[in-house]
Parts: C-alpha cells; sequence; structure tokens
C-alpha cells in the first residue's frame, strides 16, 4: 500500500477530481455477474469523480449480440479472448488501445498475453482481466451418494455417461448455455480433439450429448453458483471461480454442504476475460483510466480474493490471499495446466452448424 501512495499519492490528488478531458465525468461498463470486488467500483469512483454504471450479463453470446448490433453505450466490456473477441475484432467491434495510457501494462504476465495474442494480434484491442478453466462441480454427498465411492469426479463422465446422467437426474445436473464450452468438452470426453471443425465430429457430440439431454434440469452461465451452493444441484459443468464460489456460499451458509472442482483428466478448456473498449464508446478515455486502475496490483488483487478468479497481474500474485493464491482449484499447478486447451475461432459455416446443432440439443428435438 505503501508503494501504491508514493507511485500514485500527488499524481492523484491532483487529478482526482476531474474526468478525462474530453469526457463528461461518467463510465458504462458491462461485465460478467459475480465478477467484481464490491469496492473496487467505489474506491474508482471516490477517487475520480467518475459516476459508473454498471450492468452484467451471463453468456459471451448477449454481450455478443449487444456489440454487433452497435450502439451498445457501453465504454468497457469483458469478452472472453477466443473465440468471441476473435471475431469481434474482425468485424470492427473494438477501438485500438492508446497503451501509452495505460502505463499499469507492464504488470501483465507475457505469457497471458502472448497466449491471448492469437485472438488479438499484437494485444491491440484487449487487456487480460481474470482467467478460469471449465470442469466439473458437484455437491460431494450427493454425487459419491448416488454413484458411489467410487465415482469419477474427476472426469467428465460424471456427466456425460448416460448411465451417470440417469442416476444423478434426481439431485440436479446443469450445463453451462454455451456451445463453445459445452461441445468442446464433449469432443474431449470422446477422446477426439476438443478444437476440431470437423462436422462429422460436431454430430458426434451432439449424439452424445442428446442421451444425456433428458437428465439435464437446467442450461444457463451464472444461476448454478447458487443452486449448487443451495443444493438445487449436485453437479455442474462450470467455470472454476464460479464453483469456488458456490463452495464458498455453502460454507458461508453452514448448511451442510460441501462443493468441489475438478479439472477433468480428459482436459478443460482455459478462457481469458479481456477488457475492451468498443468503437463507438461514448466514454473512452475514463475507459482507458478505469483499466488502468483495474491494472494495479493491489486493485485486482482484491477482485481475485473477491471472486476465486486468478488474475494475470504479476506483481498481484503476492498480495492475493494465502488461501486463495494457494489453493491448487484456484490457481492449478503446472502438472494440471498442461491439460488444458484454449478454444480457436471457427469458420462462420461452423459456428452456424455448432449453433443450429446447440439449439437442437436444447429444444430436445
Amino acid at each position: 500500500m505503501n508503494l501504491h501512495w508514493l507511485e500514485y499519492g500527488v499524481f492523484a490528488a491532483m487529478i482526482a477530481a476531474s474526468p478525462a478531458a474530453g469526457d463528461e465525468p461518467r463510465l458504462n461498463i458491462y461485465n460478467w455477474s459475480d465478477y467484481i470486488a464490491p469496492d473496487t467500483i467505489p474506491k474508482f469512483e471516490a477517487e475520480t469523480g467518475i459516476k459508473i454504471t454498471y450492468d452484467v450479463y451471463d453468456g459471451n453470446e448477449v454481450l455478443e449480440a449487444k456489440l454487433l448490433a452497435g450502439n451498445s453505450g457501453y465504454d468497457v466490456v469483458v469478452p472472453s479472448a477466443s473465440p468471441f473477441m476473435a471475431r469481434q475484432i474482425a468485424a470492427g467491434v473494438y477501438r485500438t488501445l492508446d497503451k501509452a495510457k495505460l502505463p499499469n501494462w507492464r504488470n501483465l504476465d507475457p505469457k497471458i498475453l502472448e497466449l491471448v495474442a492469437g485472438a488479438d494480434p499484437d494485444n491491440a484491442h484487449g487487456v487480460p482481466y481474470l482467467w478460469s478453466d471449465t470442469g466439473v462441480g458437484f455437491n460431494e454427498k450427493q454425487v459419491l451418494s448416488a454413484l458411489g465411492e467410487e465415482a469419477l469426479v474427476d472426469s467428465l463422465a460424471v456427466i456425460l455417461d448416460p448411465a451417470n446422467a440417469r442416476k444423478l437426474a434426481a439431485c440436479g445436473i446443469s450445463l453451462l448455455d454455451t456451445p463453445q464450452e459445452v461441445f468442446p468438452a464433449t469432443l474431449a470426453y470422446l477422446g477426439l480433439d476438443p478444437k476440431s471443425r470437423d462436422l462429422g465430429d460436431l454430430e458426434k457430440a451432439f449424439g452424445a450429448l442428446e442421451k444425456i439431454r433428458p437428465h439435464i434440469r437446467k442450461f444457463h452461465s451464472s444461476q448454478y453458483i447458487n443452486d449448487l451452493a443451495g443444493g438445487d444441484l449436485c453437479v455442474s459443468l462450470g467455470y472454476s471461480g464460479d464453483v469456488i464460489q458456490a463452495r464458498n456460499r455453502a460454507s458461508e451458509a453452514g448448511n451442510g454442504i460441501e462443493i468441489a472442482f475438478r479439472v477433468p483428466k480428459e482436459g478443460a478448456m482455459m478462457s481469458v476475460d479481456m477488457l475492451g473498449i468498443p468503437a463507438d464508446a461514448p466514454h473512452s478515455e475514463n475507459a482507458l483510466r478505469f483499466i488502468d486502475y483495474l491494472l494495479r496490483p493491489e486493485v485486482i488483487a482484491g477482485i481475485t480474493d473477491a471472486v476465486w478468479y486468478p488474475n494475470p497481474n504479476l506483481p498481484a500474485t503476492a498480495l492475493v490471499n494465502p488461501e486463495i493464491r494457494n489453493d491448487p482449484a484456484v490457481y492449478p499447478p503446472a502438472e494440471t495446466r498442461r491439460r488444458f486447451y484454449v478454444d480457436l475461432p471457427a469458420s462462420s459455416a461452423y459456428e452456424r452448424a455448432r449453433t443450429r446443432a446447440w439449439t437442437r440439443l436444447k429444444s430436445g428435438r
């Protein structure tokens, strides 16, 4: 904290009450639900005098629809790097970042920057915010009771094996409401390349999912946090940080529910969520100021402490609560990370086929 005030104190005191030149003191942010610390926004508003309107969504598809329609009114949005931000960049959705106004860019992990450069060449449009992996979240007592002590909770088979799905249907199964996560996971379960763009492989994945469809209670990309914590679901394909939040909420409630997360032995998708400024952002200078604020190690460490998602800010790691920093479900060890894969942008023809398959799956037809 002393370092923070030495570096920012005098300068911040001079400019705290005035917004960036040319911008009214407002900022409109659109972010994932449950994805920021309670004090992040109030502290930024107090320091800068900029008033924030903060809206949330629970899926990349929702954000993408708004961005591609244009005139969203948002100044900062948080898409996943690939394939979403990649194709949005191709569509001209984002401003090029003025990195001269992001002095805290230097704090970012070069390995993460290299990873997301596949979606954002030269890291020109997006700033890594938080990252996660997709795996199995489950109620330990209910799953072991239904499947036995030898249940393969470290495998996607716990959901995707029809025999297991049938036994777990009574206590509740959910899948993320996005084909970009569910189809690759199913391909991995089948022993196929999760990044495959072969339509025959897509049909095989659809066939596997069709077999468990009658046993799926819900498709949702955020509600499963509370549902797991409250005992309304016993197993979910979900994001690591969300499942950890569910675990913590159950513990805080003292309801006797124990939630765990496992990275599947078949592999897991790693996602990096990015901070981007839409091309038509009404307050782009304030957006840069907010993004640079999030790049301060103590700010992003506080967010990780609140939401239990790892961040790509190297100096922040030492500031993260040791309980979180040392939790392998949050910061997986290197041997686990070797099983991660990153989704890649697909052709429009493949995306249309995958979307149609997803619609068929959800409708049960």
